[in-house]
């Protein structure tokens, strides 16, 4: 997936009142303050670790047999860096990098390997091909920076501009996003499992009871992102949903749906999505707030943060959209890049249709309701 979104995370609430409009809720005051303490930085542990490996591999790249494997597999596809069988030093590395990367992430050891090096840009397979000799860089995680680093085989450092593509092949370090995020949101429906905030719709016993009867769900027809002109270096990225809101209890849930089909932004996609299933939500109100995951995303806080969020809402009966709850209980790294927010959009309902632009106008989603037949 190319590096052109900005992690969406959709998020649909139901009804509620938000504790940023109101007095924060007391409902499990220690268990929000508990969930609410920091996670490792992961943008900078991640971009520090790739950039270790990426010195390692470009000392390999000096061996001519070597260099002219490796550019043959990345020009085909991405390489995994644990099995790419570059000698005893890069393996080490590699090892050591993929476990700092996999602790910055909040991911498991059996996730496995998550590195692997790609070509920088489609037009360098033609000097690659060439047998040029490639720069070897990490992939950023931050769209601001000035500069990137590529390294050399013999060791130099080459300045290199992230807006534009340079004159020489260049060899990308990254994080296989798709991959980790893929664990990652596991993970993550896990822990809101276990702390009782799983879509009351994602059970056994109400989907059974749905079935029977049937209910309204919200289906996204197309979908289309606005160009962002990220640098050409940044690490691929992958969009994934959150669809939050109450129950018929009251109480604050949350669900996730992944969109893989977001390859590209300044593209529209005709996906034919569900988003939101209204099957047991209380209310027929639904928010969605935007976001993409480009690399750095710490999977173990983005969980803490989702659970603080819906344990500082109180269901009053009277709709007040839930996004301010969501996006006030992201860490501040998220605003840098890590993940990146896109757009809101508020009050869906079960009645929703048409297209409907973003609040930041980074964004549309046309949409419609869509009956869900019995079974």
């Amino acid at each position: 997936m190319t590096p052109r979104f900005r992690l969406a995370v959709l998020s649909v609430a139901t009804a509620a009142l938000v504790a940023a409009t109101t007095t924060p809720a007391q409902a499990g005051p220690d268990d929000s303050q508990q969930l609410a303490r920091s996670a490792p930085a992961a943008t900078s542990s991640v971009d520090a670790a790739t950039d270790r490996l990426a010195r390692e591999v470009a000392g390999v790249l000096a061996d001519p047999a070597t260099r002219a494997r490796v550019a043959r597999s990345v020009t085909a596809e991405p390489v995994d860096l644990l099995a790419a069988r570059l000698g005893a030093r890069v393996e080490r590395a590699a090892r050591s990098a993929n476990q700092a990367v996999l602790e910055a992430k909040g991911l498991p050891a059996v996730t496995g390997s998550v590195l692997r090096l790609r070509l920088g840009h489609q037009d360098m397979a033609a000097a690659l091909a060439q047998a040029e000799i490639p720069l070897v860089a990490a992939a950023v995680s931050d769209d601001a920076l000035p500069v990137a680093v590529g390294y050399e085989p013999a060791g130099g450092r080459v300045q290199l501009d992230p807006a534009r593509l340079p004159d020489r092949p260049v060899l990308v370090v990254e994080v296989d996003v798709a991959k980790a995020m893929t664990r990652g949101l596991a993970q993550v429906r896990q822990e809101l499992t276990d702390h009782g905030l799983v879509d009351a719709g994602s059970t056994v016993a109400t989907r059974s009871a749905a079935a029977d009867s049937g209910y309204w769900a919200t289906k996204v027809n197309e979908v289309r992102l606005s160009d962002d002109q990220e640098p050409w270096i940044k690490g691929s990225a992958e969009i994934f949903s959150i669809v939050t809101g109450f129950g018929q209890d009251g109480k604050g849930t949350a669900s996730i749906v992944e969109m893989p089909y977001l390859d590209h932004d300044g593209e529209t996609y005709r996906p034919n999505q569900l988003l939101v299933h209204f099957d047991t939500y209380k209310y027929d109100l639904a928010d969605v707030v935007m976001y993409e995951d480009d690399g750095g995303t710490n999977y173990r806080e983005l969980a803490r943060s989702l659970i603080t969020a819906l344990l500082t809402v109180i269901d009053y009966g009277v709709y007040v959209p839930l996004v301010s709850a969501i996006i006030d209980a992201m860490p501040d790294s998220w605003w840098i890049d890590d993940p990146d927010y896109v757009d809101s959009f508020y009050t869906l309902s079960t009645s929703s249709s048409g297209r409907l632009t973003g609040a930041s106008g980074n964004g549309w989603l046309d949409v419609a309701p869509y009956w869900v037949q019995p079974l």
